[in-house]
């Protein structure tokens, strides 16, 4: 059963380097890079700029999160499924810059 699930695995890595000559091995993938995940580089901005013009200001902690859900399920779809749909551009430019700063490079 090792021997066959091992072998399903080696296979499925073989085809994916195969059919997808961009693929990033995990060796190249930086381990914690809020510049990668859609939620750090877009969704927490968003809703922060919406936080921040809410009115009015918030005293205790059940109304941040009351508020914080009612921000995060008002966010509109499109600009989420962007920056998802960038999550790839992003990630080859960050190996392009050697794991460094690369905002430069997605323009």
């Amino acid at each position: 059963m090792f021997y066959e699930k091992y072998h399903h695995f080696k296979l499925t890595k073989r085809t994916k380097r195969k059919n997808t000559p961009d693929f990033i091995n995990k060796d190249e993938w930086p381990p914690n890079s809020p510049n990668l995940n859609p939620l750090d580089f877009h969704i927490w901005g968003a809703m922060l700029e919406k936080y921040q013009a809410y009115i009015p200001k918030l005293t205790n902690k059940t109304e941040l999160q009351i508020v914080l859900e009612a921000i995060w399920n008002d966010l509109p779809q499109e600009p989420i499924k962007k920056a998802v749909l960038a999550f790839r551009k992003r990630l080859q430019a960050c190996v392009r810059a050697d794991g460094g700063h690369f905002e430069h490079l997605l323009s």
